[in-house]
């Protein structure tokens, strides 16, 4: 391409990445040519003694040496940094594993002395590779799933240059559609002379509140006497990401509602279809013809559905109950305390500092301290990670809105016969809401059970069959368990007989009901909306951890219309029993829990 095309194409990059238009031309040149020449002004510097730096990590430096300096204002001073290695998190130490010269080339880059035990350099490199890691985005995507964060570790000379308080020079990554490849660019924001060491500042634009944790993994620090509690929630926060939905005009709806003979739904839900035979329900083809509409999309404008007399299948601001940031505020903050049934959360775009200082309190106190990170809004374990290396925790933070809970250290695990082993489990149960003001909220008492396909172990945690339940997505489903849940209850009473199955789910029903709660407490957009026309289906995964000699369950997370195939293939009623129930007020008692009873 020619500089007018590639400048065009560049531009929103070069916005972006605020890179100066000086360097614009030279850039092309040296893309188009394939131009590596920091050598040519730069030399690396092998630190013996690392005691002496700032940072007893560095091994290397990178020091300028043309004795005429370089001027910030000379388009010819900027550079391309090659990336040594290109990985995703969860094949990282696989990679590590199988090829050898990487782990000697990053075993070099980090200082870290190679030995014969493969495994442990492994641990060794992956524990510290945080400190040398950066991160981009395959593409940008509606589809968050194709979103996936990609993370790079650049060449000898980009991973020479550390964090400095006053920077002489930026790197940016940039994506080259010349030949579709991602570069790093490396170019002076100050005048430099001979001999001065190059470093860059880690975390531009940082909140100053939170500047000296993102700083953790170069700059040591100690957090412990900074107060750990929680930070109380903003209602603005609780808007941040979320288009804003319009309220019901409570004056136009009709309480309660009249129940019908028939009615007539739209569903965007194949299974609704195909499952949905009672003669009570017709599907139809369209919006205008419905009474209920069964969305998978989330919808908004409740202050027009006002007008009319169709239901939806949702209730206004339920996002407080479906992402996972949300959820931990309103069940911290309306419980006053930390309840025993959430794990403790903490919101690392919010919260990190506080977080830091509890980390390292536990840490001085001998505590268990492996945490899980979690996406705010995604399922299916996506881009979760489970560590106890506070530098890592502190890296994710640039890859999107997450929490941080504390790891079931102590699960109850499930003797599984055809793996001969006990192995992590979880629950999930299928909630109906009906109403917020009075709450009603009913659980289905046909649960569903989830399992690893590996032995237990406070170790591997990259390997997914053992510490994650959702076995649907790995390896095309092979080896995985389903079972209904009566056979679940017998096998439960053989594993548990000194733990009644009927005690630990009340204590599960409890929990849901202090959930629903804490979810109606506050106003909108805190918490959800009274709504006559919304029904919504939920389903809560739950694991049950050892407190001592007791189980007690622990809420994981609350989706909205989850997948319903498993239940229908086991109970073929399943939606006939959903839909008497919140649209026909007919409650059956052998099927449902009333939660107000709990």
């Amino acid at each position: 391409m020619d500089f007018d095309t590639f400048e065009h194409l560049h531009l929103s990059q070069f916005e972006l990445s605020n890179i100066p238009k000086h360097f614009t031309k030279v850039l092309y040149e040296k893309l188009d040519k394939q131009i590596f020449d920091a050598g040519k002004v730069f030399t690396l510097l092998k630190v013996d003694d690392k005691g002496s730096q700032d940072a007893d990590y560095i091994s290397w430096v990178l020091q300028f040496h043309l004795e005429e300096g370089i001027k910030a204002s000379d388009p010819n001073n900027i550079y391309l940094i090659d990336h040594a290695w290109t990985f995703e998190i969860k094949h990282a130490k696989k990679q590590l594993q199988a090829l050898t010269n990487l782990r000697q080339r990053m075993s070099s880059i980090m200082g870290i002395e190679e030995i014969e035990n493969e495994e442990v350099m492994c641990e060794q490199i992956f524990d510290e590779m945080w400190r040398y890691s950066n991160c981009y985005w395959t593409q940008e995507s509606e589809n968050v799933d194709d979103r996936i964060p990609m993370w790079y570790i650049l060449d000898e000379v980009g991973s020479a240059i550390h964090h400095g308080e006053k920077p002489n020079c930026r790197i940016v990554p940039f994506l080259y559609l010349g030949d579709n490849s991602i570069y790093s660019l490396m170019f002076p924001i100050e005048n430099i002379s001979y001999g001065e060491i190059i470093t860059r500042n880690f975390v531009e634009n940082a909140d100053k509140k939170d500047r000296d944790a993102l700083l953790l993994p170069w700059v040591p620090k100690s957090f412990s006497n900074i107060s750990y509690d929680y930070e109380e929630p903003d209602p603005n926060y609780f808007m941040s990401g979320h288009i804003c939905e319009s309220l019901p005009i409570l004056s136009l709806t009709q309480k309660p509602p009249t129940i019908k003979d028939k009615y007539r739904i739209f569903s965007e839900y194949s299974l609704l279809s195909k499952y949905l035979t009672d003669d009570r329900f017709i599907i139809v083809d369209n919006t205008n013809d419905a009474d209920i509409l069964w969305h998978l999309t989330h919808f908004k404008d409740f202050e027009e559905l006002s007008t009319t007399d169709k239901f939806i299948n949702q209730f206004p601001f339920e996002y407080v109950l479906n992402n996972k940031d949300l959820l931990a505020i309103i069940c911290r903050y309306n419980s006053k305390s930390q309840p025993k049934w959430l794990p403790i959360t903490y919101n690392l775009k919010t919260e990190l500092t506080n977080f830091v200082s509890y980390f390292m309190n536990r840490e001085r106190e001998g505590l268990d301290n492996h945490w899980i990170v979690k996406p705010v809004n995604l399922a299916r374990g996506l881009d979760t990670h489970i560590t106890k290396n506070i530098n890592y925790i502190i890296r994710l933070t640039q890859t999107g809105t997450k929490i941080v809970q504390k790891y079931i250290d102590k699960p109850v695990l499930f003797y599984r016969l055809d793996c001969f082993a006990k192995v992590k489990f979880d629950v999930r149960y299928v909630i109906l809401l009906k109403g917020v003001r009075p709450l009603e909220v009913y659980v289905h008492k046909y649960f569903f059970l989830r399992f690893a396909n590996k032995p237990f172990i406070l170790h591997n945690f990259d390997d997914y069959e053992t510490h994650f339940t959702v076995m649907n997505y790995a390896n095309n489903g092979q080896n995985l368990k389903q079972i209904l849940c009566s056979d679940f209850l017998k096998d439960w009473a053989n594993q548990y007989s000194l733990w009644p199955w009927e005690e630990v789910e009340n204590s599960i029903l409890h929990m849901l009901k202090e959930v629903f709660n804490c979810s109606t407490k506050m106003c909108p957009p805190c918490g959800l909306s009274e709504s006559p026309q919304s029904r919504a289906l939920y389903a809560a995964d739950i694991i049950l951890e050892w407190a001592g000699e007791k189980i007690q369950p622990k809420l994981l997370e609350i989706n909205w219309m989850p997948d319903c195939e498993r239940a229908c293939k086991y109970y073929p009623d399943f939606f006939n029993d959903i839909f008497k129930l919140l649209f026909c007020d007919i409650y059956n008692t052998a099927l449902f829990y009333d939660l107000k009873n709990y």
